[in-house]
């Protein structure tokens, strides 16, 4: 196994990268990347964050994780997800090293899925969470990526899903009442359909029938984040497509993911990305010239990592 992956100072590593379609990006959420690592006794990864989610199944030895304040000693049959944008640090146990295989994915779904696993943001850690189904299934996607380069669009998105779908059927954690998850379901599908329009939280909570601070505080439990804050990356998420993507004004583009001037988009836009519409746009095409691409995930606090996961 070792002699088909790549070596590094701390790591041996494969992985398969993939290009989602837009069937596949339609859905709720797609697989973008997939591999698996052998860690040497010096692997420590962090801390640093990723802008995507990482599910990590831990095939063989043992470590340590770390994530939104919390330490989870990692073993065998456990679970883990690194979520977008928080950091996260984990390394081996050096006599006992850690074999992973991990995929990263992403979606205006990802949260309801990795629910159904049994992950939270404030829950990221499942002991023995990875089933023997849903790492043989995880294993058959990546061998779909190593041998086909992902295959069929629904055969990849058709493996991703019964991988989560073998995870809930373990996971003791997802068990809201049906009552609660309808309406919690409706009120997350209402942000995602009318993101772009001129909405209050008031308006959704009484689409779904309970008061707004009811809602609230059920929706930041089970989707790790108030809706407020979800309704403002949705229109983040698509702002910055259309900045990468199109060549519409930024005024149309304010317009267009719910704000009703340009001021208001400009002022929320550089608070959620750091600087402004115009220089992100300009950036990503100084970066598309010069042939350069995102890295998976941001610069490391301490020595730069080339690991992947």
């Amino acid at each position: 196994m070792i002699d088909a992956m790549r070596e590094d100072h701390h790591e041996w590593l494969d992985i398969h990268f993939l290009t989602p379609t837009e069937f596949e990006k339609a859905g709720a959420a797609w697989p973008i990347r997939i591999g698996m690592n052998i860690a040497k006794p010096h692997y420590h990864i962090g801390p640093r964050i990723s802008p995507y989610y990482y599910l990590i199944f831990v095939l063989e030895g043992e470590g340590e994780f770390r994530q939104s304040g919390g330490e989870y000693l990692l073993a065998a049959g456990d679970l883990f997800c690194l979520f977008p944008q928080v950091t996260h640090e984990y390394w081996t146990n050096p006599l006992k090293r850690l074999r992973k295989l991990f995929f990263a994915f992403e979606g205006k779904g990802a949260l309801s899925l990795l629910a159904r696993a049994g992950l939270t943001p404030q829950r990221p850690h499942a002991s023995g969470g990875a089933t023997n189904e849903a790492s043989a299934l995880a294993e058959e996607l990546r061998r779909l990526a190593a041998e086909s380069g992902g295959g069929s669009d629904l055969l990849r998105l058709s493996l991703f899903l019964r991988i989560f779908d073998a995870l809930s059927l373990r996971s003791a954690s997802y068990s809201v009442s049906a009552g609660q998850d309808t309406w919690l379901q409706n009120g997350r599908a209402y942000l995602d359909i009318h993101y772009a329009e001129d909405i209050a939280i008031e308006r959704v909570a009484a689409a779904v029938g309970v008061e707004r601070s009811h809602f609230t505080k059920m929706f930041r439990h089970a989707y790790g984040m108030p809706p407020m804050q979800y309704l403002l990356r949705l229109r983040m998420n698509e702002a910055r497509l259309l900045l990468e993507q199109t060549g519409y004004t930024v005024a149309d583009i304010a317009r267009s993911v719910g704000y009703p001037d340009l001021f208001s988009f400009s002022k929320a836009f550089k608070k959620h990305a750091g600087i402004s519409p115009k220089s992100y746009r300009q950036r990503k095409t100084d970066s598309h010239c010069s042939g350069q691409s995102d890295s998976d995930s941001a610069p490391s606090q301490s020595k730069p990592e080339k690991s992947k996961v």
